[in-house]
């Protein structure tokens, strides 16, 4: 019965989502039992915080749990090494991601254990970005440009979700939204296992947002953004790479990279656009700030919740845009969706200059 629900069977795959989603529902709140006991609480006088009171930033706890124990479950392993130097990298980001959400952490330990674990991917698992796919009239790399590519995506990647958590149900929202596409196409072509990884990030990413959808009664903390940053990496390189077209994979999806792209459109484009604005304003552009899109929204009046709902669903439309789109190719598409991105924040720094100086004036696009 098993190796007949295993064969692709949406059962199954929602079987894994409730398993994964209950897990979380169950072990929260005694988490925040816990918290509470302990004063365990995310400090809400940092830069970026947007509560007056202190709420637990270990719901990611949870998450990790939850998504380890399913997937060992529910996830057909045999012979497949690349899963066990999956959960051996977020063993060592669960421990990075807890210390940080307890006591802090350095940026440069942050960094140095995202790197390990990227090193383990890309050398260990063979988890890595063979070619360009003709963006820039780039096709096949070579081994070492693709190691050093591959490294620095999943690093950027999960900083990028890391960045993004910052209102209530954002970082959720994004990595239930990213898995569920991701899992889905993952069943379409028949990789059972990759698919059973991201539906369990979906359920524990859903269980989650119980908790943290405004108000928000815990937060997911680094121990969960570091996690479903990676896996979402990770999920994302693996997807691109079975879509390859060299005679050896049945090609799914054309233009593979810009559908990774679109996914993931809403944290890269806002960790790329805060990286600049800090590295233009002479910032480290690794120290936190109010610049993130959410951060913008909420200055337009709108709440946490309203803010989430409106990201995700431009998320998604980028996504179904970039679907309907693929035969344009990669290099087209790629810059179609960051041209559309920087309309979009032209657009948002518009309406809050204009409510600001309470007039609407073309002028207010630029300056």
């Amino acid at each position: 019965m098993y190796e007949s629900l295993l064969n692709n069977d949406p059962l199954y795959y929602g079987i894994v989502v409730f398993f994964s989603l209950l897990i979380v529902v169950i072990a929260i709140p005694s988490i925040i039992h816990v918290a509470n006991i302990c004063g365990l609480y995310d400090d809400h006088s940092k830069v970026g915080k947007n509560h007056k009171y202190g709420i637990s930033r270990l719901g990611g706890v949870a998450v990790f749990f939850s998504f380890i124990i399913t997937s060992l479950l529910f996830s057909k392993t045999a012979n497949f090494q690349t899963f066990n130097y999956l959960l051996v990298s977020c063993v060592i980001l669960f421990a990075v991601g807890l210390k940080d959400d307890l006591t802090g952490v350095h940026p440069s330990t942050k960094f140095a254990m995202q790197f390990i674990v990227a090193l383990i991917m890309v050398f260990l698992g063979d988890v890595r970005l063979t070619s360009m796919y003709s963006v820039l009239n780039i096709y096949e790399l070579p081994y070492i440009w693709s190691v050093l590519i591959s490294i620095t995506i999943i690093m950027f990647i999960i900083n990028a979700f890391n960045l993004i958590d910052g209102i209530d149900g954002l970082v959720g929202v994004t990595g239930l939204t990213v898995c569920l596409i991701l899992g889905v196409m993952f069943t379409q072509m028949e990789q059972p296992v990759y698919a059973c990884i991201a539906f369990s990030i979906v359920g524990a990413s859903g269980g989650f947002l119980f908790f943290n959808l405004t108000p928000a009664k815990i937060f997911m903390g680094d121990t969960g953004s570091l996690l479903i940053g990676f896996i979402s990496a990770i999920l994302s390189l693996k997807f691109i790479e079975l879509n390859k077209v060299n005679g050896v994979n049945i090609v799914f999806y054309n233009a593979a990279p810009s559908i990774s792209v679109a996914v993931l459109i809403g944290p890269i484009y806002d960790a790329i656009r805060v990286f600049v604005i800090r590295i233009f304003n002479k910032n480290s552009p690794f120290i936190g700030d109010n610049n993130h899109i959410h951060h913008k929204m909420l200055l337009l009046g709108l709440t946490h919740l309203q803010t989430t709902l409106l990201l995700i669903t431009y998320n998604i439309a980028i996504f179904f845009i970039t679907i309907s789109l693929r035969h344009f190719g990669n290099f087209f598409l790629i810059g179609m969706l960051f041209a559309i991105c920087i309309l979009f924040n032209f657009v948002l720094m518009f309406l809050i200059r204009s409510k600001n100086r309470k007039v609407y004036k073309f002028v207010n696009f630029f300056l």
